[in-house]
């Protein structure tokens, strides 16, 4: 994806996230167990504001938030924020340097992408705890967040900081995963304290297959599915081994 259609998907689904947050603030967010919506507004802001520092500052400030973001109501940081982001994203070029979590890509375009992808997600959240409809995930951000998940979440973590999978992955078997959406695929592996990605239906048959709309398979990997049945998704395989890589996801993005 562009750069620019980042921003887009950013813009769009900031403003969808802004209008639905405003509507029940006490609302239980059965996606993010614990969480009201209140807290979920103010977590997209103080990411937001987080992000912020990282590209002007170049550091990734810790411990965050602030204790003074406290005093602040939900929907101010978020526009606190918001506001904050835009502005850094308007003068600067995607390839400035950022301070970024992710080793391979310290730049200002990690952050574009980054905060597309979490930005569509917290609206689905939002969402699905107002009981609005979820609108549509455009099928080339879907496709990218599947992309940026089991790549950028999943791999890179694995390889950085196996300690955290020790639980998951010791003891694994090993397994092959082949997630399709739409018209794009990705080759998972893993095994003990071990998982990669790599693009297409790769060879040799899968242990897993996940197929479905880029939307539906976005959706179903960052349990967002919600609580509407059929979520448009076929999984056909083991389900331990389901359960692995599901395991494996809800680790890295923690």
């Amino acid at each position: 994806m562009e750069f620019t259609r980042f921003l887009d998907c950013l813009a769009a689904d900031h403003d969808r996230l802004r209008a639905v947050v405003e509507t029940d603030a006490d609302a239980p967010v059965p996606t993010c167990p614990g969480w009201t919506v209140a807290d979920l507004t103010r977590h997209v802001g103080e990411v937001y504001l987080h992000k912020s520092v990282a590209i002007r500052e170049g550091v990734e400030r810790e411990p965050w938030p602030p204790e003074e973001f406290a005093e602040e109501e939900p929907t101010a940081l978020l526009d606190r924020g918001y506001a904050a982001l835009r502005a850094d994203f308007a003068v600067r070029a995607p390839a400035d340097p950022a301070a970024t979590w992710y080793g391979p890509d310290q730049s200002v375009g990690f952050w574009m992408r980054r905060m597309a992808q979490e930005t569509v997600v917290h609206r689905i959240d939002a969402e699905l705890a107002t009981g609005r409809p979820v609108a549509p995930v455009p099928a080339d951000l879907a496709v990218d967040g599947i992309d940026e998940l089991l790549k950028v979440f999943a791999a890179y973590s694995v390889a950085e900081w196996g300690d955290y999978f020790t639980d998951v992955l010791a003891g694994s078997p090993g397994h092959t995963f082949l997630v399709r959406a739409g018209d794009s695929a990705w080759r998972v592996r893993t095994g003990p304290g071990e998982l990669t990605v790599t693009d297409g239906d790769g060879d040799g048959p899968a242990d897993v297959t996940f197929s479905g709309t880029p939307e539906a398979v976005l959706r179903r990997l960052w349990n967002r599915e919600g609580t509407g049945g059929d979520d448009g998704v076929t999984v056909e395989g083991a389900p331990e081994a389901v359960e692995e890589l599901r395991r494996c996801i809800v680790v890295a993005t923690e």
